[in-house]
């Protein structure tokens, strides 16, 4: 910009002289975009003194429970108000674990009909084998419950809380390979840069409480470690969204979240006093530039000093009974396992933080189940149980949905050597199995259904976008009017192709 005339005048009364010095320097570019943004932010204050909502954003007061998220959200009445999404990172095996299949039990190691593979693409990984034969599942499985479930023997404490639990069996996706399939079913989008889930429920909904993150995530050390995928903070990344949406990781050795504590000699008023004059230069800035980032920096300093609180309290489980451990296994008293994370959870939606996610690795099991699946499922297993115990004796799960499962399932023939008593599977997108309890879903159901193979869908398939249709529907979102301007573009989470909210699933 050239024009010294419009120099000048930033240099007049009133003018703060770091504006200036900022719009001297500046682009045309940027000079466009800074106005562009100071007109939307008059708009938007004009919208919300039109409703009512005139109050100050930097009054300094303390941000009310159920605050920021859409004026228009909810649609209608949610049947769930949070959510507890575990992710089993690798593509659990649904032949192994939910779906029963006994009629393999006469196909042992005869090859995989090609009625039945169709010219279904294969991964690199088995590509190449000279066959393709069918490896039965070497454990066994029981009904359970009144709705009699089928349930492998190796989740017997899970098997328990059968009757809360609804199966998707016809899960499917067109993701094969663990990149593009997590990024799918945690955004709507294989392209990576996308909103995650819980990004775009904290946008939509907002907080609930005032002291702690909107969405939380939380990444559980397997026991065993023998195949490890990549897991990366774009997972809870808040995409195009405004980044106050994006997840925040707890980590579990040293401080909960780093930097929560103040530095040695930093008693905590210095701190406040410190983040009260960062919020007037902030505010400043806020208002001569009207970038919409500044305002979500303030409001992470804010709550990053209230964490400072309530995150240690939130974390320190010592004041759980002893009855508790039991309740989730004593591998709950371990930071970073499974069984604590899920303890950690239940601390969370108690707290009112509106989205948990947990993620444990190591459900890639191209060989070794023998070995590596028990150890999985011991993980999980009495912590599962104990989640959603406790949930259900505190009033809590009626109003918490749970979300289990992986990004795709595993196929019916061997990868590698065969055994009866070991044996490896390959990525499986055409079919898996997932399962929701609580939240407004209706326990002790099965929905969708495989052939004899678990190799394809015969009956209800869902979607990746059949299912974040449905999960929003359960907080009282309807999808389709569920946007975010972006590019010109009107992004939601179900994309554009049709997308449709499982109604059998509902209780």
């Amino acid at each position: 910009m050239n024009d010294s005339n419009g120099l000048n005048s930033l240099r007049g009364p009133g003018v703060h002289p770091l504006f200036a010095e900022y719009v001297q320097s500046e682009t045309r570019r940027q000079f466009f975009r800074r106005g562009g943004n100071v007109l939307g932010a008059a708009a938007l204050a004009t919208l919300g003194m039109q409703s009512g909502n005139n109050a100050n954003v930097f009054s300094g007061e303390n941000t009310p429970p159920h605050s920021g998220g859409l004026g228009t959200l909810p649609h209608f009445a949610p049947k769930a108000k949070r959510v507890i999404y575990l992710h089993m990172v690798g593509g659990p095996s649904q032949m192994d674990l939910f779906d029963y299949k006994p009629q393999m039990n006469d196909w042992y190691d005869k090859d995989l009909p090609e009625s039945i593979r169709n010219g279904q693409r294969l991964t690199t990984m088995t590509s190449g084998q000279s066959r393709f034969p069918i490896a039965p599942s070497k454990y066994k499985f029981a009904q359970h419950g009144q709705s009699g479930m089928w349930i492998t023997e190796l989740l017997p404490e899970t098997a328990k809380v059968a009757d809360d639990l609804c199966f998707v069996r016809s899960m499917n996706t067109e993701a094969i390979n663990h990149e593009p399939a997590i990024t799918y079913m945690q955004t709507g989008n294989m392209v990576t840069g996308r909103p995650c889930i819980g990004a775009w429920l904290s946008y939509g909904l907002g907080s609930m409480n005032n002291n702690l993150p909107t969405f939380v995530v939380l990444v559980a050390q397997p026991t065993n470690t023998e195949q490890i995928q990549a897991i990366s903070a774009r997972l809870w990344s808040s995409g195009c969204l405004p980044g106050e949406h994006a997840g925040c990781s707890f980590r579990s050795v040293g401080d909960p979240i780093l930097y929560i504590n103040n530095p040695t000699g930093v008693p905590t008023d210095i701190r406040r006093k410190t983040l009260d004059g960062l919020k007037s230069l902030n505010e400043m800035n806020f208002r001569a530039v009207g970038d919409p980032e500044i305002h979500t920096r303030i409001q992470q300093y804010e709550l990053a000093f209230r964490m400072q609180s309530s995150v240690p309290e939130l974390t320190n489980i010592a004041d759980e009974p002893e009855s508790t451990m039991e309740l989730y296994g004593q591998e709950a008293k371990k930071p970073g396992s499974f069984a604590n994370a899920a303890l950690l959870a239940r601390r969370m939606v108690e707290r009112d933080v509106r989205f948990v996610q947990i993620y444990l690795n190591n459900w890639d099991h191209h060989g070794n189940v023998a070995a590596r699946l028990p150890s999985q499922c011991k993980d999980i297993d009495r912590a599962t149980y104990g989640l959603i115990t406790d949930l259900k004796s505190r009033g809590l799960l009626d109003s918490t949905l749970i979300v289990w499962g992986g990004e795709f399932g595993r196929t019916v023939y061997s990868q590698g050597g065969l055994s009866k008593e070991n044996y490896g599977r390959d990525h499986h997108p055409r079919c898996f199995t997932m399962w929701m309890a609580g939240g407004g879903i209706k326990g002790g159901t099965i929905y969708g259904e495989t052939d004899d193979f678990s190799y394809n869908i015969i009956k209800d398939p869902v979607h990746i976008r059949d299912f974040h249709a449905t999960v929003l529907h359960l907080l009282g979102i309807e999808h389709e009017r569920f946007t975010f301007k972006n590019q010109g573009l009107d992004l939601r989470l179900t994309g554009v192709e049709p997308a449709r909210v499982i109604n059998e699933l509902l209780a």
